[in-house]
């Protein structure tokens, strides 16, 4: 009797495994193969997407911010070294293509890549650091406090994820 029940439990598991496998490749036939860009299916223009509403939200942040501080003539120019400043660095390709390079790399030449990417990020923090300060520096204390409240951060809802430089 046992042995009955041994085969029998034997075939509904390789049948269950069989099933399951031709159900998941009959579902990556279902997904389009991919856009321009090379990424697959969902992930095709994601990005550029959530990209293009990152930048309209901190457009109108900085506007917003400046209609605010009600600025002199005086202060514009460092307002515009602030707002140039405060810009995001331009991507420099897909996590994917950069996932690829980097399987393809020893990990000392990982390290360093690795290594160049933050100065780089440390960099450009200096940048945006010293275009803060310089523009601080300009405002009047009741400027400055308006700047404070508008550059706290803010919080981030589920998906809405700080873009790193």
């Amino acid at each position: 009797m046992k042995l009955i029940q041994g085969s029998f439990a034997r075939r509904a598991l390789v049948v269950g495994l069989i099933a399951g496998s031709g159900i998941l490749a009959a579902s990556s036939f279902a997904m389009p193969a991919g856009d321009a860009t090379g990424k697959a299916g969902c992930e095709a223009g994601h990005g550029q997407k959530m990209q293009g509403k990152s930048d309209e939200q901190r457009a109108r942040h900085l506007s917003e911010l400046k209609e605010k501080l009600k600025l002199s003539a005086k202060q514009e120019s460092a307002w515009n070294a602030f707002a140039s400043a405060s810009k995001p660095a331009p991507q420099r390709g897909s996590k994917q293509a950069m996932r690829g390079e980097f399987e393809k790399m020893s990990t000392p030449e990982r390290l360093d890549k690795m290594q160049a990417m933050s100065e780089m990020r440390h960099a450009r923090m200096a940048e945006r650091s010293k275009a803060v300060k310089v523009f601080y520096a300009e405002l009047s204390p009741e400027q400055r406090v308006v700047f404070d409240a508008g550059m706290k951060p803010r919080h981030r809802g589920h998906g809405q994820h700080r873009q790193h430089s």
